[in-house]
Formats: structure tokens, C-alpha cells, sequence
């Protein structure tokens, strides 16, 4: 629980619903769709579309999608993946006849189908209130009108604005450079296409002319995209995976994502009984590396796109598996180098849980992958293009290596923690690669250390980077323990901010109350009525 003799924020309360995002104005617009007669996927979809204005570096209509939802009645969780697939003529050997040992991040060929409109018009049509017109309002209106932009995306642009590159440049900077804080972003050409999709759903983007806008700019940039990959574009349902931990059930979305990754990490850590190290102690952020690295080292061997490589998730999940990795972790020692694999496994993304009066509860995820996604944006109506394509894998064989027609191993994992009889909470940790740890440590946070919410997204964060072999630390972790983690075998890396942006929202089962941690990482809010 926040002290109040410095810094920070408590948790947030509320009684009918709640918004948890990362940025004010998203979150509002969520409230203002339930005062509108919609619920909490209305009102989700609708936030996160106007986060593709307040924060166009991490997403936008050009990336990908996934949700988790918990309707009151239906039972279970359901599960929507709206990632997009690589376009049917390309595969790995083109690639590596022409040199290349991973895609290309800035490539038209790291450009996968976008799936996100699909997959909100999906939602919109199966389980909103409204009309896909009125859901969309908000955004069309920051799109043309603009939105003043926040110091974490000034940052942000500011970091990564060089990466835009042909209608990028015209599109996502001003006067060819990157926005600063308080300076307007709008996008005139995003409001005419977001007018074309209100009007005419999901097909004015991938059978009308947004589709052949994007089509013209990826073909003109040596890109093998055609109009029959866009036809073909479906988001699909899925059905959502967990595992117990200590009473608490983590739930996350099957392969080609990388919830089975967070929930093999909780397996170990269950096995480690990690609660019994002091927070932010040497052996706490040794053990949570440890294993970090070997289910990150499975996830890079095994996921992939189910529908085209074999995946044996109940032996990935299984008890022998976690009693094995867990035995095989030295209390005293990091790692010897475990195989990594060399594609693109980073970067940016945003995330909004909502839950609202009927107890509707929506875990929502959106990015367009490295930030500006490819740095490509299509010439007519700026829809910056995603560049998830760069999590495929070259190397012949490879369960995840790049095939036509083939979705890549994804970052992106909404989630939920069930206490049976106690809380329903949806949650998300962005922050690329980031995530699966992520969302193990705010489990861990909550169950082994006791925090409420807020607190457990506060606390200082650690990660063990298996591509670089690095263990990072946040500024809160004291610089005492530095020494006895390099004496274990790290090399640490402190960064100038801090990792990922988490959302939360608890719905007491007893009570009815809402309970919202939102991150100081982003400039968010847990807003509720």
C-alpha cells in the first residue's frame, strides 16, 4: 500500500467500472463509450484505437491484435488472436538466397498482414453494444483534431523517430522532425480511412482502398504482398491456457503468442518458492533470470504458428518439464550460455482492461511491434505498417521459420489472474520480449510478496535478456546488490527508463469492488466510475 510521504500513487477504486491504460484521454473515452450504452469490449476497442493517436510510435491500424475476455454467463475465458500472417509468395529461402540470416527489420518482407481491424470489427460484431461507427467516433475525432503529446512519447519519438523512412517521414514527423511534448500530432489521412472503415467495416481495409493503398506502398518498396493476402486476413478464436500458482490462476493465450513462456516461468518460480528472498535482493533477481532464461530458451526452440509446426504444449507445461528446469538452476551461479535465436524478439506495444457494470472484463493488447512498427507508412492514408514479420526465424527447419501464409512467434499476450472466489483480474505488461517475465513477476509480486496492485506494478523491475545476455536492472534495485549478482556471473545493464508499462484491474467477487494499478512508466491512468 502507497505510504503518501512521497511519491507514487495508490491503488484506484471505483464501484460500476474501470479503464487502466496508458494515456488519460484513452482511458476517458473507455468510460465515455459505457456512458454511451456499450461495454467493456466497446469501450476497450475504442480506447486503444485512440492510443494509436496518443501513442502512434507503439501502434496503430497497421498492427495486430490479441484478447482475452471474461463475458458473465458464458463461462470460461474466451480468446481472440488478430495477428496478421506473411504474405503467401515469401518464405525463409528467398531470404537467405539473398544473404540474410534473420528479416530485415525495416523491410517490406518484415511486414506481416495487419490484423488488427479484423479483429476489432470481430469484436465490435460479436460481443459489443454498439455499431462499429459509433465505437470508432473517438478516434476519428483525435485523428483530425489531434492530440498534444505526452512527455513519455516525445521521448519516445524523439528515440526512434530515425527509423521512419519513404511516406514514414511525411506522415509521423514534423517538418522532418520528431514531435515534441505539447506539439499537436493529427493525421487528416488516418481520419478518412477510419471514416472509410465506419462506413463500410472491415472491408474497406482489406478488400477496398485502404487495402490497395498499403498493397501500392509495400509492392513499390520490394514488398510480396497482394490483395488475395488481405482478402484472406481472419482473425480467429482461440482457446486460452493456464496454469495454477499457489491458488491463483495464470491464464494466457495459446502459441503463436508466448503466454505458454510466462507460464512456464511461474511453474519454476512456484518450484523456487521465490517469496522466501527479500524483493530486489541478489538471490530474488538470480532466481526470476534463471528462469527467465530457460523458458525463454524453450520458447525460442518450440513457438510458433500451431497451424503450421507441431507444438506439444502439454509436455512444455507439464510437471516433469518445471521439475526439471527448476532442478537444474545452480542457487549460487547464472547459466552457461543457452543456444538464442538471432531474429528480432523486441519491442513496443499498448495495452487497456476494462471491466465493466455487468462484469464484462476485457484483457486487450495492440502494436505495430519495433516502434513506428517497419517505418513504413502507407502513402495515401499514413497507416504506419507493423513489422512483426521480423519475429520468423531463417534457419531451415525451424518451427517458426518464415513460411507464406504463416503467422510468426508474438510478443504480444493479454492475460488474466483468476483467484477462484476471491478477484477476477485482467492485466498486461508491454514491453516486447519484456512480457512473459513481465507478467510473472506481477504474479509473484501479488502472491509472493503480498503487494496490492499498484504495488505490484511499481516495484522495480529486473530482466535477463537471452539475445544479449544481459541482466537489467531499474534505478529502484539498489546498486549494492550489482556486486554479488556479476560475482554470480551477470553483467548488468542499468537503463535511463524503466522497463514495459503495466495495467491491472481486480473485480472483487465478494464486494463487487474495482481495484486499478496503472504504471508510472507511462503516462496512464486507472480511471473509474
Amino acid at each position: 500500500m502507497h505510504n503518501y510521504s512521497g511519491p507514487g500513487r495508490s491503488v484506484a477504486f471505483a464501484r460500476e467500472a474501470m479503464c487502466c491504460t496508458s494515456h488519460p484521454l484513452a482511458a476517458q473515452v473507455a468510460l465515455d463509450m459505457l456512458s454511451k450504452g456499450g461495454n467493456a469490449v466497446d469501450a476497450a476497442v475504442a480506447g486503444a484505437l485512440v492510443l494509436g493517436f496518443c501513442e502512434p510510435m507503439m501502434t496503430g491500424l497497421g498492427g495486430d491484435v490479441f484478447a482475452m475476455l471474461s463475458v458473465p454467463g458464458k463461462g470460461g475465458l474466451i480468446g481472440l488472436n488478430g495477428s496478421g500472417r506473411a504474405p503467401a509468395a515469401l518464405d525463409a529461402s528467398r531470404l537467405r538466397q539473398e544473404g540474410f540470416k534473420a528479416v530485415p527489420l525495416e523491410s517490406a518482407h518484415s511486414v506481416t498482414i495487419p490484423g488488427a481491424v479484423d479483429a476489432f470489427d470481430r469484436l465490435v460484431a460479436d460481443w459489443g453494444q454498439l455499431t462499429l461507427d459509433a465505437v470508432l467516433a473517438p478516434a476519428i475525432r483525435f485523428a483530425e483534431a489531434g492530440v498534444p503529446v505526452c512527455h513519455r512519447s516525445a521521448i519516445d519519438w524523439e528515440t526512434f523517430g530515425e527509423r521512419l523512412h519513404g511516406p514514414g517521414r511525411e506522415h509521423f514527423l514534423k517538418d522532418g522532425k520528431p514531435y515534441r511534448a505539447g506539439e499537436i500530432f493529427a493525421s487528416a489521412a488516418q481520419a478518412e480511412a477510419l471514416r472509410l472503415i465506419a462506413r463500410d467495416g472491415r472491408d474497406a481495409f482489406y478488400r477496398g482502398p485502404i487495402m490497395e493503398d498499403i498493397v501500392s506502398t509495400l509492392r513499390d518498396a520490394g514488398g510480396l504482398h497482394t490483395a488475395e493476402d488481405f482478402a484472406a486476413a481472419a482473425a480467429e478464436y482461440v482457446e486460452p491456457i493456464s496454469t495454477d500458482y499457489k491458488g491463483y490462476q495464470l491464464w494466457e493465450l495459446p502459441p503463436n503468442g508466448q503466454g505458454a513462456t510466462a507460464l512456464l516461468i511461474a511453474n519454476i518460480l512456484k518450484r523456487l518458492d521465490i517469496g522466501r528472498y527479500p524483493h530486489g535482493s541478489a538471490r530474488h533477481i538470480h532466481l526470476m533470470a534463471e528462469a527467465t532464461r530457460l523458458a525463454y530458451a524453450a520458447r525460442n526452440r518450440f513457438i510458433a504458428d500451431p497451424q503450421k509446426a507441431g507444438i506439444d504444449l502439454a509436455l512444455l507445461l507439464s510437471d516433469e518439464t518445471a521439475d526439471r528446469l527448476a532442478a537444474s538452476i545452480d542457487p549460487d551461479r547464472a547459466s552457461g550460455e543457452i543456444e538464442s535465436r538471432i531474429e528480432a524478439l523486441h519491442r513496443d506495444t499498448v495495452y487497456i482492461c476494462v471491466i465493466d457494470a455487468d462484469g464484462m472484463a476485457v484483457s486487450l493488447i495492440y502494436s505495430t511491434f519495433y516502434p513506428f512498427g517497419s517505418g513504413l507508412a502507407s502513402k495515401k492514408y499514413g497507416i504506419s505498417l507493423q513489422n512483426r514479420g521480423a519475429g520468423f526465424s531463417l534457419t531451415e527447419g525451424h518451427p517458426n521459420e518464415l513460411m507464406g501464409g504463416k503467422r510468426p512467434m508474438h510478443t504480444l499476450i493479454p492475460a488474466f489472474v483468476i483467484k477462484p472466489d476471491g478477484f477476477t483480474m485482467p492485466f498486461g505488461v508491454m514491453g516486447g520480449q519484456f512480457q512473459a517475465t513481465g507478467h510473472a513477476t506481477v504474479l509473484s509480486n501479488l502472491v509472493d510478496y503480498g503487494m496490492d496492485i499498484q504495488g505490484a506494478i511499481d516495484a522495480p523491475r529486473s530482466f535477463f535478456d537471452l539475445g544479449t545476455g544481459l541482466l537489467t536492472l531499474e534505478a529502484g534495485i539498489p546498486e549494492s546488490v550489482d556486486e554479488e549478482l556479476v560475482a554470480m556471473g551477470y553483467t548488468i545493464s542499468r537503463p535511463k527508463i524503466g522497463m514495459g508499462g503495466a495495467q491491472a484491474i481486480q473485480l472483487d467477487s465478494s464486494t463487487g469492488v474495482l481495484t486499478g494499478g496503472t504504471d508510472p512508466r507511462k503516462d496512464g491512468v486507472a480511471l473509474g466510475i
